[in-house]
């Protein structure tokens, strides 16, 4: 991952997990209830994309929620498709 210096932010008043690169914000937005993140939507500047953003601020998220011992509900497209490239993070999914 090339974006591994850049710190991911967690906005808590904008409820979204940021990541800044070149001056411009990508962001996941979420909704945080006790020990559990359901993450809603990822963005990434359409002039970025392609770039590996989006996988990188996911995956920066990801070691957010499991260094935090927070699980996650993924209502996001992008983050379903991730996990299922990336089934190690499945470990993190919220049962019900």
């Amino acid at each position: 991952m090339k974006y591994q210096d850049i710190e991911l932010v967690n906005n808590k008043k904008e409820h979204s997990f940021e990541l800044t690169v070149d001056g411009k914000r990508s962001f996941i937005d979420y909704n945080h209830i006790k020990e559990t993140y359901n993450l809603l939507h990822t963005e990434v500047p359409e002039s970025q994309h392609g770039q590996g953003i989006a996988e990188a601020i996911v995956e920066k998220t990801l070691q957010y929620l499991e260094e935090n011992h927070f699980k996650m509900v993924p209502s996001c497209s992008y983050i379903q498709v991730f996990l299922k490239r990336h089934p190690k993070w499945n470990k993190l999914v919220a049962q019900d």
